[in-house]
């Protein structure tokens, strides 16, 4: 049971997550419907991780080729981009319009629907892709080894992906319409089913990355900023929206980066 749903649920998976051009195969029944969010949770660490494993090649293959540590970073962080079409990065920058610039709901919600990106979305996401390459570089530099520091890239891009969707749990739609509507909300089982081997899998990457045993809380810090992003929703807009989805993923994978690299600043 669980190798089918893993066989029918992941590419479907991976569409929703990324914008890769995966073909349609022949044990798909709706390849492009509405996506069934109950179904696709169990899987989502695992289109996360998919990514993060294209990623993690780049960055092995460019420090192989002999690239300073942050045009390394910098090049799997673009390469993330490219395959999610930047939605989380978007989703981040509309956020921070929104909750930064809107005076009532309405208008919070009309600026993070507005396709033009303000000044708190601008600094939002220069800052969080400072973030991500500056700890990517770190981890190169720390852990002395580009696999090493794959392995945690990998980790922390599957783990940011469940936690994205806990927005879904614990918050209904704030409005009718739109992306968060429309994959409605998500039962804590389901949730839970991606989320328990996501993080005890991310825990073991982790370790590995760094060989610091202290690292294996970086699961707990992407789900702690997944859930502050959720509660500043709540009370910012009353709801969820894909947008918040989004923004959950990029501080989630912000917090694990930063949580798996910080143990290794102790001993330094």
């Amino acid at each position: 049971m669980i190798h089918s749903l893993i066989l029918t649920a992941l590419p479907q998976a991976l569409r929703f997550w990324s914008r890769l051009p995966l073909p349609v195969f022949s044990f798909e029944v709706d390849p492009h419907g509405r996506p069934d969010m109950e179904r696709l949770a169990p899987v989502t660490p695992l289109a996360g991780a998919a990514l993060g494993l294209a990623a993690a090649i780049v960055l092995v293959v460019a420090a192989f080729i002999g690239l300073p540590a942050t045009m390394v970073a910098i090049l799997a962080v673009a390469a993330l981009a490219v395959m999610t079409g930047a939605m989380h990065e978007d989703g981040l920058a509309d956020v921070a319009d929104g909750f930064g610039g809107g005076a009532t709901l309405e208008r919070k919600l009309e600026i993070m629907r507005d396709s033009r990106i303000g000044a708190y979305g601008a600094t939002a996401l220069m800052l969080a892709l400072a973030a991500r390459v500056s700890l990517i570089a770190s981890l190169l530099t720390a852990t002395g080894s580009p696999w090493h520091a794959a392995f945690i890239l990998i980790a922390a891009a599957g783990m940011s992906r469940i936690c994205g969707i806990l927005p879904l749990v614990l918050l209904g739609p704030a409005r009718a319409d739109g992306a968060g509507a429309s994959a409605g909300r998500l039962t804590g089982h389901a949730w839970r089913l991606g989320a328990v081997p996501a993080a005890i899998a991310a825990a073991v990457l982790a370790w590995l990355g760094t060989g610091h045993f202290m690292s294996v809380l970086a699961p707990l810090f992407g789900i702690a900023a997944a859930y502050a992003v959720t509660s500043l929703a709540e009370r910012q807009i009353g709801g969820q929206t894909g947008d918040v989805c989004g923004a959950a993923v990029m501080l989630s994978e912000v917090a694990m980066l930063a949580a798996a690299l910080a143990p290794l600043g102790w001993h330094a």
